[in-house]
């Protein structure tokens, strides 16, 4: 990966090496297999490194080609390719999404009971597209075992993340689950964008890959990132690991209430580059299914850091753009019931647009960075920011699930703010 002199656009070579030494302190310490970060500033990229290894079988180096499983930083392109639509007059924000998909006409909502003995009442208003891009639809995902919803998620198995059936017929079976709560009363991560994906496959008349293949991929130069890694490819493909040391992970709530101990090293193979990623696929999970590369996600979030164009192609306008990075919440994350999610900085402090989280006020969010910066992150310890008053992208991207084991969002933060030196 090209680079310049980062003294070139205001960042401290010598700080940023700090990197590079976090990064294989935790290979090193077998707390990571591999892992790789980019920092790009004024339109150029100053800094990149790796450490450690696709897989640590095969010790083939971690690159700036190397396929990563990205699950949850598919929402953004998800959300990007809805925009493109919105722009085209397919929806408003405040359209019901029964509009398109009949099946979420009678919603249901949870009220009492339990998986076994479910009390419901009638949502008290329709799923909007608006909810759907704010994780404020009452949806919910099947793996967090926090509520009698989810249960009821894993009893019909109701779930993006298995080949069994296509998205259209999973989100059909999603449909007849109750919601969380009432829509728009709380914000709650959830299967939204996978039913957000199946909306741009009514409007547009395309199947989800292909979609972002025309229209997002190809035109911004994304060979690499797919719903799943042809043969040829698998070459170039990380395998995940879990902890075989720090399971299950530390719990944390809004305020630490005892001394964690440090992560202790030791992985264990948790899915192979012969996994349930290898071509083809049939699910197309807009929430969590795409795979990528360190190269090609740059050029995704450079287009977003260039309000809509790049190399002057252009996805979407800079104003839409500006509306996806505001807050669409009516208050914090914290206010919408999410004090802080994921044990990570994501809650008090920070807002959500349309597709991505955002910062309103870095202290109350207990990390270093600028109020505007919007970012997400995935499962398996991938993560993106943008932060427009600096002028600033940084990815990283790691392959181990899950993401709560090691506090990498927040060090890297650090990590990178402490280079800027202008």
């Amino acid at each position: 990966m090209q680079s310049i002199h980062p003294e070139q656009v205001g960042l401290s070579g010598e700080r940023l090496q700090r990197i590079g030494d976090w990064l294989r302190g935790h290979v090193d310490a077998e707390r990571l297999a591999g892992a790789n970060v980019v920092v790009h500033r004024r339109g150029e990229t100053a800094y990149y490194d790796a450490a450690g290894y696709l897989d640590v079988e095969s010790k083939t180096p971690v690159a700036p080609d190397s396929i990563f499983r990205i699950y949850s930083m598919t929402k953004p392109v998800t959300s990007v390719a809805a925009m493109m639509l919105y722009e085209q007059g397919a929806f408003q924000l405040d359209d019901p999404v029964a509009r398109f998909l009949p099946e979420f006409r009678n919603m249901q909502v949870l009220v009492g009971g339990d998986a076994d003995n479910p009390q419901y009442e009638p949502a008290h208003g329709l799923i909007t597209m608006r909810h759907l891009l704010t994780h404020t639809s009452g949806l919910t995902y099947d793996f967090f075992r926090t509520s009698p919803v989810d249960a009821l998620y894993r009893e019909h198995g109701i779930s993006f993340a298995t080949g069994r059936t296509d998205l259209a017929d999973m989100v059909r079976q999603l449909a007849e689950m109750p919601l969380l709560f009432h829509p728009g009363r709380q914000w709650n991560y959830g299967v939204s964008t996978d039913v957000l994906g199946r909306v741009v496959e009514v409007l547009s008349g395309e199947a989800l890959d292909a979609f972002f293949a025309r229209h997002i991929f190809e035109p911004l130069g994304m060979p690499d990132t797919a719903f799943a890694v042809p043969e040829d490819k698998l070459d170039r493909f990380t395998a995940m690991y879990t902890s075989s040391t720090m399971l299950p992970p530390p719990s944390m709530g809004p305020e630490p209430t005892e001394v964690l101990p440090e992560p202790v090293g030791g992985l264990q193979l948790f899915d192979g580059a012969a996994g349930r990623f290898q071509a083809p696929a049939r699910m197309f999970s807009g929430g969590g299914g795409l795979t990528s590369t360190m190269n090609d996600y740059l050029r995704f979030c450079r287009m977003l850091r260039g309000g809509g164009e790049l190399d002057g192609v252009r996805l979407l306008g800079r104003k839409t753009v500006d509306f996806m990075r505001s807050n669409h919440l009516p208050g914090s994350m914290e206010d919408m019931g999410e004090p802080r999610f994921n044990n990570s900085h994501m809650g008090a402090g920070c807002g959500f647009g349309l597709g991505f989280c955002v910062v309103l006020d870095p202290a109350r969010a207990q990390t270093m960075g600028s109020p505007g910066e919007y970012f997400w992150s995935g499962m398996a310890n991938t993560q993106f920011w943008i932060d427009p008053v600096e002028d600033l992208v940084v990815i990283q991207m790691a392959q181990l699930m899950p993401s709560s084991l090691l506090p990498l969002r927040r060090e890297l933060r650090s990590l990178v703010y402490q280079a800027i030196v202008d």
